[in-house]
């Protein structure tokens, strides 16, 4: 890396190069850190079962923790004095840890493997929350070893008001040019060669995150070695000031305190609901089908980050025009007036009116976050002016530790929210469980057998016969484990479902000896696959009649408490004893054609059973529509006494100019 080079001295102007290497750090703030905070809480709600109260309950404690990181980092920033500068040595260090944590968060520990370690399902969800709180800490961390020193280098990289959202738009600009693939990370995870024929989403996006990864680390060399700090040979030279005088100093500046929460109060209010804005799409939408809905969350967050890239030319042609308070009133009116439009867009016929509150919400977005980042800087300048130092750092982790602790705030209350809309994970969960199994049945269907030599097919069967054998002697104890303790008191589930999984180990031990004796021939070799495989449709078969009886039991004991909708259970129910009873009717012994036959018929029945409550689908939309215009309106409110106009704007930026230029020549 080169050392620190100053700008030419009349030269506010930020150059290209230093703008694209200095738009590309967005990546990690824009779109990493919101994967996090949305897909985390998402998947660990949908793919893994866990309470999103707890989950929202657990991603508030890495936001508090980052709220408190972000001053030490901003202040150990602001006072580091390297070669290569006070800010980039964080940028190489954070970018790489956020790369490793990104992965490791997703690489939660699960299956019926993990789960037989825990004496019960609640004991296995805790230690899936452990770990989801552990690797956010890690992540979140890093995110802000990343972007506090990101920050503060773009405010000092410019004295020019305006140049300054310029450096903060391309970094709003690449952020969202990456945003646009994110949201297709969800449609990834459920790609097949991701997840892998019987996981969901949760396994698809392991691998996923290992792409994201591959492409984060090369950055993190090419943006700290790319980026200068202009001012660092004067700001070498500054006293360096105690953590506390530093905070004091911020928490005295009134127009920093008014714009700070404004930002807060508004991000806070679309904070709450940026879960349910999940939701709604998959359950509302398109009543509970995730793959349709995953598709739709794509395709609008495409068009978000679309919105996003094009809105950063209206931004810096309005900004200079109207002013940046005037512009700043502008983006809370276009967000207000998106949370209105969904009354009529969120329509199950219609389901791509979704696109027109998303155009306006995106657009506001951008107004309002570039320019408070950029406004900031303006704030820094202003103190410079008086004070005579440099604390872009502190400033910039104060206005995001609000900020950090809007989400900390967000992340339990979106866990709330959703509990009180009473959404039902677990029914969730039970049918993707049914799902999967019917999907391993039809694969195993279909399968067919390759021409391979005697000693391959001999090994191959072995394998495959070893393996469901394990399989079966796991899942039984699961299975015993299940019926002790999630209170799973049907009679005919011990007695039928327990008596052939016997059977079907007992069979599977015999093949196994028969497989290691040297009787064999090609003839009887093909029999006795034949046989396992058909025993391996049976074993998926046990586990989806369980399944289905389980989520029957859960219906049941949560119909108790929801007298005002016995309809929308009854009717649930229904459906599920209806698919109950064909696969009692299924014979693994029939012809393929005729099981393929009644497997589309339950697969046209899964639909059915995945609706939640009216009331749930109810409650959802009024509370992501109605949050977050009041807390629009109480952000406007704080707004209006905002006193950095443009006019004192342009007298600072002169004034720090000669103040500089006289420091110079001395």
């Amino acid at each position: 890396m080169d050392t620190n080079k100053v700008q030419p001295k009349n030269n506010s102007r930020i150059k290209i190069s230093q703008l694209i290497a200095y738009g590309a750090g967005g990546i990690i703030p824009i779109a990493l850190f919101n994967i996090a905070g949305i897909l985390v809480g998402l998947m660990g709600n949908i793919s893994l079962g866990l309470s999103a109260f707890w989950l929202g309950t657990i991603l508030i404690i890495p936001r508090l923790w980052d709220a408190i990181a972000d001053p030490v980092i901003g202040h150990l920033s602001d006072n580091t004095r390297t070669r290569w500068g006070r800010r980039r040595p964080f940028l190489l260090i954070g970018g790489i840890l956020v790369a490793i944590f990104f992965v490791a968060m997703w690489w939660i520990p699960k299956g019926e493997t993990i789960r037989i370690w825990f004496p019960s399902e609640t004991a296995y969800q805790w230690f899936q929350l452990s770990y989801i709180l552990i690797t956010l800490l890690l992540f979140y961390t890093s995110c802000a070893i990343f972007e506090i020193p990101h920050g503060a280098l773009g405010m000092e990289m410019t004295t020019d008001p305006h140049e300054r959202t310029r450096l903060f738009s391309a970094k709003s600009f690449v952020g969202n040019l990456f945003a646009m693939s994110t949201p297709w990370l969800f449609v990834l995870a459920n790609l097949e060669v991701f997840k892998g024929s019987g996981g969901n989403e949760a396994d698809g996006m392991r691998y996923v995150s290992l792409m994201i990864a591959g492409l984060l680390i090369p950055l993190s060399f090419w943006w700290t070695a790319k980026l200068r700090e202009p001012s660092f040979i004067r700001v070498s030279k500054q006293e360096k000031k105690p953590f506390w005088n530093d905070m004091m100093h911020t928490a005295k500046n009134k127009n920093f305190i008014k714009l700070t929460l404004a930002v807060f109060t508004l991000a806070t209010g679309f904070n709450f609901v940026t879960l349910l804005g999940s939701y709604i799409p998959i359950f509302y939408v398109f009543a509970g089908d995730k793959v349709a809905g995953a598709y739709l969350l794509g395709i609008n967050g495409t068009i978000w980050a679309i919105t996003g890239l094009l809105a950063v030319f209206p931004l810096n042609w309005i900004s200079p025009k109207f002013g940046k308070r005037n512009t700043l009133i502008l983006s809370i009116v276009l967000m207000a007036s998106a949370q209105l439009s969904k009354i009529v867009c969120y329509n199950p016929n219609y389901p791509y009116l979704i696109i027109i509150p998303t155009v306006l919400l995106s657009a506001g977005m951008l107004f309002f976050f570039t320019l408070g980042s950029s406004m900031v800087g303006d704030i820094c300048d202003e103190d410079d002016l008086n004070t005579g130092h440099r604390k872009e750092g502190s400033f910039y982790s104060v206005f995001w530790w609000f900020i950090k602790m809007g989400f900390a705030l967000a992340s339990f209350v979106a866990g709330i929210l959703i509990e009180f809309t009473q959404f039902d994970q677990n029914q969730v969960t039970k049918v993707d469980y049914i799902e999967s199994n019917l999907k391993e049945i039809k694969n195993n269907l279909t399968k067919t057998n390759k021409i391979i030599s005697y000693d391959d097919y001999l090994n191959e069967t072995k394998k495959v016969n070893n393996d469901l054998l394990n399989s079966g002697l796991k899942y039984n104890v699961y299975l015993d484990k299940a019926i002790q303790y999630e209170s799973v008191k049907i009679d005919s589930l011990k007695t039928i479902l327990k008596q052939n999984l016997f059977t079907t180990i007992d069979s599977l031990k015999h093949f196994d000896s028969l497989l290691n004796s040297s009787v064999l021939n090609s003839e009887n070799l093909s029999v006795i696959a034949n046989k396992i495989n058909k025993l391996k449709i049976n074993f998926y078969l046990i586990k989806t009649q369980y399944n289905v009886y389980d989520l029957l039991n859960h219906l049941k004991s949560i119909q108790k408490n929801k007298k005002n909708e016995q309809k929308h259970y009854n009717e649930l129910t229904k459906n599920l004893l209806s698919i109950n009873f064909l696969l009692n009717t299924f014979n693994i012994y029939d012809t393929d054609s005729t099981n393929f036959k009644k497997l589309e018929e339950i697969s046209l029945k899964i639909p059915s059973i995945k609706r939640q409550s009216p009331y749930t689908l109810l409650m959802m939309r009024i509370v992501e529509i109605g949050l977050p215009v009041i807390m629009s309106i109480l952000s406007l409110l704080l707004l209006l006494s905002y006193k950095l106009t443009e006019n004192r704007l342009q007298e600072i930026k002169v004034e720090l100019t000669n103040r500089n230029k006289q420091l110079a020549d001395n």
